[in-house]
């Protein structure tokens, strides 16, 4: 054998065992961080489970041009005061994963939904009835919703189609985000923002509807009418919330829920997410979060709010610069919430439980008295309206006479720990919150509303006895009795997860 063949040979075997050290140097990292990512997914070492949570922005800013909704017009949108986002959240436990995002948008219709959660499973195996997805009703921004609540567009628009995929991305950005994690609940009171915006009148008082009849109450009357008796309801001063931190204390979210229908008060037709970020914003302030990696992410969702305001019309009007009082509400809740924060107790680990349940409600119909007349308006343009916003309901009872007889809603109870949360796709009034909260059996407790869709407002019976702009035919869309139903449909759902039931689906 030739000395250089030996040599080849001798240095062969003198290379191969380093080469495959250091082949085995560079997998080990690899190896490890793939049994930690196993061990954390289901019971750890010592057979205890891991709690892990992620969250994740998604801007879902939509083109100037395109109408901002939430008035009686419309108005093309002149400008971007600040972004819009969905904001996202994502638990698991090792055993249940739930995810949780908040769209800062009027309302977003169940369809939209469904195929922003169906890209979710695709993506992440995250099962759709998994996923809690709601508005937070800002009048500042550009409609996600369909010509008709109550019928799905043919196709989606473009709108449409931009804010399936953020979303999806955004929950695909929560799950990479997922870290071990620690977590706490509480409650703040905040008051001075909430006031019910329905008020009785004085009997004989004028407070007539677009159908030619007359109410019993008004809403925002205006300050100090002098036919005002008493507001025509209670409110709900609680902030319920929940904290979520790494293990090394570092904040991960926080998400909040506030029965405030929204703040308003904008320069013109200009693009914001109203309160609801600006709270996010200040929160992460006071939490000294800024400009972690991954970021922090505040969270503030809608809670029952159908009939709550913040403005006081038992007292003289106040004046504020655009966007001002936006940022005093932010600035007043987060600090009612950051008060309360160094008395957390936190958990390394919650039970997480989730129940989905789809409910069938009738379609409130037109009297044939009621149809025969807004045909015989839309018939006469020149017509000028007799009675408030009498042509606008003439429409909108056309549309409810020619909508389906029955829809089916998606409710949902989750577990998280002792937290209690319900869902309701409809601007829900106070009342039905209260309740919910007061026989809900988790303590605290709170609602998210315009969740898993967007199917205008839900009075309760007695409210809609009351008359007033929340309970009109075309405003209300669903039969007198939904908010009962759906109360007690909820309130079984809790009872079930109560007794130790987690994530199973029903109709």
């Amino acid at each position: 054998m030739s000395e250089s063949v030996r040599g080849r040979k001798s240095m062969r075997r003198c290379v191969s065992p380093a080469l495959a050290g250091w082949v085995l140097g560079l997998l080990a990292p690899c190896w490890v961080a793939l049994a930690v990512s196993a061990e954390q997914r289901g019971p750890a070492a010592q057979g205890k489970p891991v709690l892990r949570a992620g969250a994740a922005t998604s801007n879902i800013t939509p083109f100037l041009g395109e109408p901002i909704v939430g008035g009686w017009s419309a108005p093309a949108a002149t400008h971007i005061h600040d972004e819009l986002h969905a904001r996202c959240l994502v638990l698991d436990n090792g055993i249940e994963r739930i995810g949780i995002v908040v769209v800062d948008s009027l309302g977003v219709p169940r369809e939209v939904l469904d195929e922003a959660k169906r890209q979710v499973q695709k993506q992440t195996g995250l099962a759709p009835d998994h996923l809690l997805i709601s508005a937070t009703h800002t009048h500042s921004a550009t409609s996600a919703r369909s010509q008709n609540v109550l019928v799905p567009n043919s196709e989606f628009n473009d709108y449409q189609r931009f804010l399936v995929r953020r979303i999806a991305d955004g929950l695909r950005r929560a799950v990479n985000n997922l870290q071990p994690a620690r977590i706490a609940w509480g409650t703040a009171q905040e008051p001075r923002h909430v006031f019910n915006r329905r008020w009785r009148m004085k009997p004989g008082a004028r407070a007539l509807n677009p159908f030619g009849g007359q109410d019993q109450v008004k809403m925002n009357p205006g300050h100090l009418h002098p036919d005002i008796l008493e507001p025509a309801g209670p409110v709900d001063p609680e902030i319920a919330f929940l904290v979520v931190q790494a293990t090394d204390g570092r904040p991960i979210a926080l998400l909040a829920n506030y029965s405030l229908h929204y703040v308003g008060g904008t320069r013109g037709p200009e693009i914001s997410a109203d309160y609801f970020a600006m709270f996010a914003d200040r929160i992460q302030q006071l939490l000294g979060a800024d400009r972690l990696d991954p970021p922090f992410v505040g969270i503030m969702s809608n809670g029952t709010s159908g009939n709550i305001n913040s403005i006081n019309y038992g007292a003289p009007p106040e004046k504020f610069a655009p966007y001002e009082k936006m940022r005093l509400v932010a600035e007043h809740v987060a600090q009612a919430v950051f008060a309360q924060c160094p008395k957390l107790t936190y958990h390394d680990w919650v039970p997480l439980g989730i129940r989905q349940r789809e409910l069938e409600l009738a379609v409130r119909k037109p009297t044939p008295e009621q149809l025969a007349r807004a045909r015989e308006i839309l018939a006469h343009p020149e017509w000028p309206d007799k009675f408030p916003h009498e042509r606008t309901y003439a429409h909108r009872v056309v549309q409810q006479q020619e909508s389906p007889a029955t829809i089916r809603i998606i409710l949902q109870a989750v577990r998280i720990g002792d937290l209690g949360i319900t869902t309701i796709p409809f601007e829900t009034f106070v009342e039905t919150g209260l309740e919910l909260k007061a026989k809900n059996p988790f303590k605290p407790s709170f609602t998210i509303s315009l969740a898993n869709g967007t199917y205008g407002y839900l009075p309760t019976p007695e409210q809609h006895a009351l008359g007033g702009y929340e309970t009109w035919l075309g405003t209300s869309r669903v039969e007198i009795e939904a908010s009962t139903k759906i109360t007690a449909a909820l309130l079984e759902m809790l009872g079930e997860l109560k007794k130790g039931g987690t994530s199973r689906a029903s109709n």
